[in-house]
């Protein structure tokens, strides 16, 4: 049963987070008090400026006040130093951390999660919302507790010096604290419809920057241009509205604490003209309540910020809390290097309940090619999604060497498996750590020897740097069949005994796919291989074929008996060749 995680178990995770690094917390609170104490000192030392040094004349102090007022201002700049570092580092390190698991748990979610995840909205999550976070803990969390300190000093100033009138001055705190809750949650409200629309905005500037070619080709700069507009208008209204929230409640509080000073006035200035009170204890008491209806009206600032973090926390940890699909075993079985049989026993698999497969019965024996044919969206690139658990069947099992699968730890598991796909996905890096990309710990005559199998060590060496060369995002400085050779070499040097082809050659050109298929065939030697192929002439070589329609194996066998049987196989044969 799935784990009910609720926003107060969240909330309680950040505060673990900030414990960790509870010394650091510690003196950084140390140095709040030293800046609250200084506040406060400041507040304090009205009294003698005025009784003592104007209105006594006492020389004494004139000459230790000033003093006392540069060191009380040198400690509260050396506070404010050190509580700023301290927790900075504090929020910095707790944003390290979350990045880095958040970064881990969506490596860890199946195939699944990223087609209904826009990649600019998980983008968004790592850099923007986790930013606001921060916000909330190095800056809010810091302002919030230094007031607090400031405003427990001041308290203790104004009783001291008058605690009648302090009783009375303290009266309207509680309204003040009004606005702070009130305004707080609608600012949290809007917040989240910020995050959301700046998710969007990432989202939308990825698929356009990355197709930027389609967009020139088509003449949609306008388009897009208008449509980016759109969406910041969308976050301009929603930040206004943030804006608004954030906005009213300084001036509530403004008024509330204006109500406050006014009652001050009216009752201190009283005591001073009945002769109750003096001068310097008035103003003394003055400054003490305007500096602390100050750190007051700064919380409702800083709680809007926590607001903001608190949202952003919801969306990052709804990734975090999220369960991946595809389990480990409690105790799965390794699977060791050689070759392997891969089974599948009345296997079904359904995406969102639209079943993509069904009754798929199949055993490929080791070393031997499979070719899958079938029209688009028959399911025969789902049917070798399973067999690295990208997804899971829904009914039935495979097997590798009669071991279900879902026994055996993932890790091992795909160290079995080498795939090549018509999408050549390639890393803004070199090309020695492209081509290594799946063997860390290749030797430079390994991804040589990789390399000059895959048909791609003469292009390298025309590269400036050689295999050195960068190749730019998802391999853009290459052409179509540069890239796939590059993929090939990849898969050569994991040298796994199960190999999954893609439609390998479908976007080639006809002199890059006869060099391509070339290297297929160093890359298949000895492998238990699926081939996936719209084109039926380069599956000549495969030992079986088998045909698929609507997610169910219609037909099997070899390439001449498919076509005496004049079936599926015969027709797909007749739409591409006419016969």
């Amino acid at each position: 049963m799935k784990k009910t995680f609720t926003i107060k178990d969240r909330y309680k995770k950040i505060l673990v987070l900030i414990q960790q690094n509870r010394l650091r917390l510690l003196l950084a609170m140390g140095c709040m008090l030293v800046i609250a104490a200084s506040t406060s000192a400041t507040a304090f030392l009205v009294k003698p400026v005025l009784d003592d040094i104007f209105f006594k004349k006492d020389i004494a102090m004139l000459r230790i006040i000033p003093i006392a007022v540069i060191l009380i201002y040198f400690l509260r700049g050396m506070g404010t130093y050190g509580q700023e570092y301290l927790m900075n580092y504090v929020g910095e390190s707790i944003i390290k951390h979350l990045r880095d698991t958040l970064y881990d748990r969506i490596q860890d979610l199946p195939l699944s999660f990223f087609q209904e995840e826009n990649t600019g909205t998980l983008m968004s999550r790592i850099t923007n919302d986790v930013n606001i976070i921060k916000a909330m803990v190095s800056t809010a969390v810091t302002g919030s507790l230094r007031d607090v300190f400031t405003i427990i000093g001041l308290t203790g100033v104004i009783f001291y010096r008058d605690w009648k009138m302090a009783l009375f001055s303290l009266i309207v705190l509680p309204v003040a604290f009004f606005p702070i809750v009130e305004f707080g949650r609608r600012v949290r409200r809007v917040s989240t419809g910020c995050q959301e629309a700046m998710a969007n905005l990432s989202s939308f500037l990825h698929e356009t920057f990355v197709g930027n070619k389609i967009v020139k080709a088509f003449g949609m700069e306008l388009y897009e241009k208008k449509r980016f507009s759109e969406k910041t208008q969308n976050l301009f209204r929603l930040e206004m509205k943030a804006v608004m929230a954030r906005s009213l409640s300084s001036p509530v509080m403004e008024f509330i604490g204006g109500i406050g000073i006014a009652f001050v006035i009216w009752y201190g200035g009283s005591r001073v003209v009945n002769g109750t009170s003096t001068p310097g204890t008035f103003f003394s008491f003055m400054a003490a309540v305007l500096m602390l209806y100050d750190p007051v009206k700064k919380l409702s600032r800083l709680n809007n910020k926590i607001q903001q973090g608190l949202a952003a926390a919801d969306r990052v940890f709804d990734i975090i809390e999220r369960e991946p699909d595809i389990r480990e075993h409690p105790n799965p079985v390794e699977i060791q290097r050689g070759a392997h049989s891969v089974t599948f026993e009345n296997v079904a698999l359904k995406y969102d309940e639209v079943t993509a497969l069904k009754e798929i019965s199949l055993n490929v024996n080791p070393g031997e090619i499979l070719a899958l044919v079938g029209m688009s969206g028959g399911g025969k690139t789902s049917l070798v999604n399973l067999i690295p658990r990208f997804y899971d069947a829904s009914e039935g099992a495979i097997r590798i060497d009669g071991t279900d699968i879902r026994e055996v730890s993932i890790s091992s598991l795909r160290e079995q498996i080498a795939i090549v796909t018509q999408d050549t996905i390639l890393f803004n890096d070199t090309v020695r750590n492209n081509i290594a990309y799946g063997n860390r710990h290749a030797s430079d005559e390994d991804i040589e020897k990789a390399a000059k199998a895959a048909y791609a060590y003469d292009f390298i060496q025309n590269f400036p740097k050689k295999f050195d060369t960068v190749i730019g995002e998802l391999g853009g400085r290459l052409s179509g069949g540069e890239k796939q050779r590059l993929c090939i070499a990849r898969a050569l040097l994991k040298d796994a005994p199960i190999l999954i082809l893609d439609e390998a050659t479908s976007a080639l050109d006809t002199e890059s796919e006869k060099l391509v298929q070339k290297a297929l065939e160093n890359l298949m030697k000895g492998r238990t291989t699926f081939v996936i192929a719209h084109r039926l002439s380069t599956i000549s070589y495969a030992h079986r074929i088998a045909v698929i329609v609507g997610g169910r194996i219609v037909e099997e066998g070899k390439h001449e008996d498919l076509l005496n049987r004049r079936g599926q196989y015969f027709k797909l044969w007749e739409m591409q060749f006419g016969k």
